[in-house]
């Protein structure tokens, strides 16, 4: 089995895959004081709990966007799964051409996103992440991935608000019944959720008059299932796309189960 691992500024998410297919997944925090030795047996209970063990792992790749902790996690590989593993780059086989200005800054898990969903939904494409960022990765009917846009997260508008006015409370990601909000939460949940939804369906008219009109809107990410109820713009919503991207991009590099 390939264990995948996507490493993101909040979450890392570790996902079992054999033979292509997803077959378990667990999200853990992603804290920059862990070790390997403190992870390692996280993960190994983890695994345990659904009938999963690690001698079963004879793969292992990994999409990290935050550098502090790729280290950690490939002692980890080693040391608990024996295995050297593969790190998600722009220099790999991506099955694609990046038309970024500087290919190597583009986040791991923006490529991850654009392979998997090219392979799943065709092209052209956008793809929504909803993270720690909200990002719009971009593919034209070509099957290269353009670049795209980098927005502030739900979850980090919220807190960020919090943090830097005195009298703002750190709210819960609810919608509120009126876009009017009648009191401070209200307000806040309103301006960041309803204002999100608004924000992408006016950024998705805008894409699709440059990338035409048959392209399809992928939403992805932990508040992709919140978001995509509120708008019709998103065509599919898929929040394991970055696993499955980690899985195709170590297959299309010769790694073997």
């Amino acid at each position: 089995m390939l264990l995948a691992i996507d490493i993101g500024n909040t979450h890392t998410v570790a996902g079992l895959f054999q033979d292509n297919t997803l077959l378990y997944h667990w999200r853990i925090s992603s804290h920059l004081a862990r070790t390997e030795d403190e992870i390692g047996p996280v993960l190994s209970f983890l695994f345990e709990r659904q009938g999963f063990q690690i001698a079963q792992i004879n793969g292992v790749c990994i999409s990290s966007v935050v550098p502090d902790l790729t280290p950690i996690y490939v002692l980890l590989s080693k040391r608990y799964f024996n295995f050297q593993p593969m790190i998600v780059h722009s220099k790999l086989n991506l099955g694609m051409e990046i038309k970024y200005n500087q290919p190597k800054n583009v986040g791991a898990d923006r490529l991850c996103n654009a392979v998997a969903g090219i392979n799943k939904y065709g092209k052209p494409l956008v793809i929504i992440d909803f993270g720690t960022a909200t990002t719009f990765d971009c593919i034209d009917g070509q099957g290269d991935y353009l670049g795209g846009l980098i927005c502030p997260g739900i979850d980090t508008s919220i807190k960020s608000l919090h943090l830097k006015a005195a009298k703002l409370p750190l709210v819960e990601l609810y919608f509120p019944k009126n876009l009017i909000g009648r009191s401070t939460e209200e307000s806040i949940q309103s301006g960041i959720l309803i204002g999100t939804v608004v924000m992408i369906e006016g950024l998705v008219t805008k894409l699709k008059e440059e990338l035409g009109e048959t392209t399809k809107i992928i939403a992805t990410g932990g508040l992709s299932k919140k978001i995509a109820k509120r708008t019709a713009c998103i065509d599919y919503v898929d929040p394991h796309l970055s696993l499955e991207g980690i899985a195709l991009i170590f297959y299309m590099n010769g790694g073997t189960e």
